[in-house]
């Protein structure tokens, strides 16, 4: 009971500071609709892309879901580098919680918000001609939950061995920037250059762009049963990753 309370209460914690930072959720929603609206139009009036009932707005839109689960749960993670910073971290390690609660606790916290922003662009579906159903609505939701607690894993892993945020920042654009461009978001997958193709299907973004695309719109290029088993066990293993480093690293500090 303990470690569930613990838990909890960090995951109060993140959702906390995700309420009051709100120029943030406007930000990581606005971006999206800027990427949609303008270069969705932009690109798809420059090209023929009859593959998807809705043209090229409508494709990139689950690549766009993906992209704001992405910087939403990976640029969380410097959470753990300012709490550390401003001392707030030692309190937390004081308490009669294991430090792999710790980062469960963070990562559902961060997932969650990861979660509420995807939502949102889900119900602003309209503005790219997509519909979506009750049942699409809730399928993504729940797809969304695991791609977001592995990304958020990927986030505290980095977090957990660096000690700055300019640090943090540097490896964040070694990472964030490849992860997304490399899923499939923009473009199809299929028919790429082999060495291109092995680096997108290593991206485990990738998955998670391909299952939210066969959902909302019917097209996909790997089976969904295998994108969703790439993605529940790429959520583990980052979550198992994240504290066992975070682990090792306080251990060191202390």
């Amino acid at each position: 009971m303990a470690e569930l309370e613990g838990i909890y209460t960090i995951w109060l914690r993140e959702m906390k500071r995700f309420v009051r930072y709100r120029s943030r959720i406007l930000t990581s929603v606005v971006t999206p609709l800027l990427w949609l609206v303008i270069f969705g139009t932009g690109l798809g009036s420059a090209i023929r892309f009859g593959n998807v009932a809705g043209g090229y707005q409508a494709f990139i839109y689950p690549g766009i879901i993906g992209q704001t689960i992405l910087f939403t749960a990976i640029f969380s993670g410097v959470s753990v580098i300012i709490d550390r910073q401003y001392g707030f971290l030692k309190e937390i390690l004081v308490a009669p919680i294991t430090r792999p609660s710790i980062v469960f606790g963070k990562a559902i916290g961060i997932g969650t918000a990861a979660v509420i922003q995807g939502i949102i662009l889900l119900v602003l579906s309209f503005v790219v001609g997509v519909q979506m159903t009750p049942l699409i609505f809730i399928a993504c939701t729940l797809l969304m939950i695991p791609i977001s607690v592995g990304l958020a894993g990927v986030g505290l892993l980095i977090a957990s061995f660096t000690d700055s945020m300019e640090g943090f920042n540097l490896i964040m654009s070694f990472v964030v920037l490849p992860m997304f461009l490399l899923s499939g978001a923009l473009f199809p997958v299929s028919g790429l250059p082999m060495f291109l193709q092995a680096a997108v299907y290593l991206d485990p973004l990738t998955y998670g762009v391909d299952a939210l695309r066969q959902i909302i719109l019917g097209t996909g290029v790997i089976p969904l049963h295998i994108s969703i088993t790439v993605i529940m066990v790429f959520a583990a293993v980052m979550v198992f990753l994240s504290a066992l480093m975070f682990t090792k690293k306080e251990q060191e500090l202390m």
